[in-house]
């Protein structure tokens, strides 16, 4: 089995940092279990997100594989994402208290901080060569409740983390879509003065 790697062909229109066009998210993992240091190390990138009122509303809720609740976890996914995140070394579930801690009002902005804890863990891996695949196709109400998540807090995305294996690991329609995609131009998406 070959090693192949796909081509990062992304290209920046303005001068910006490699990390951010080095970033994608793949899905072919090695299965190897990682490494707590390394594992720590990307949550610990998370909670130096910036956060409304320092608020750090995020959470994750994590299952090492090989460990006790890894089917657990693996079994709340659907099985377009279960096919390839079994190979994973970790799965996360990301969650977001909905109201600030110091008063108990709600923080509008919760989910966009939490956004930033994902950013911040996602190129902490990308720096290390880590994959981090963030995913919405799970079941949200068996995870509220399989891992006993209070009503308090929005159940926002899991992540499979591991280290990368080779496309030929994936099924055939999988290796067609694997590799980094391109972004939409500035020009559909900023907007100077009013929405337009």
């Amino acid at each position: 089995m070959s090693n192949s790697k796909p081509e990062n062909t992304r290209k920046a229109d303005h001068d910006i940092d490699s990390i951010f066009v080095n970033r994608w998210s793949p899905r072919s993992m090695t299965g190897e279990v990682l490494d707590d240091n390394v594992l720590m190390s990307l949550f610990e990138a998370a909670r130096w997100a910036p956060s409304s009122f320092n608020n750090q509303p995020w959470r994750f809720i994590y299952s090492k594989r090989n460990s006790t609740k890894w089917h657990e976890f693996l079994n709340l996914l659907n099985e377009g994402n279960r096919i390839w995140a079994k190979d994973a070394g970790a799965l996360v579930v990301i969650i977001s208290r909905k109201n600030f801690e110091y008063n108990e009002k709600p923080s509008i902005t919760h989910q966009f901080d939490t956004g930033a804890a994902w950013e911040n863990l996602a190129l902490e891996a990308s720096i290390r060569g880590i994959v981090a695949h963030g995913m919405q196709g799970f079941d949200y109400q068996k995870a509220r409740e399989n891992l006993k998540i209070p009503e308090n807090f929005d159940i926002m995305a899991m992540i499979a983390i591991g280290k990368r294996g080779p496309i030929e690991k994936l099924p055939p329609k999988l290796q067609q879509v694997e590799h980094p995609n391109d972004r939409k131009p500035l020009s559909e998406i900023i907007m100077e003065g009013s929405f337009r």
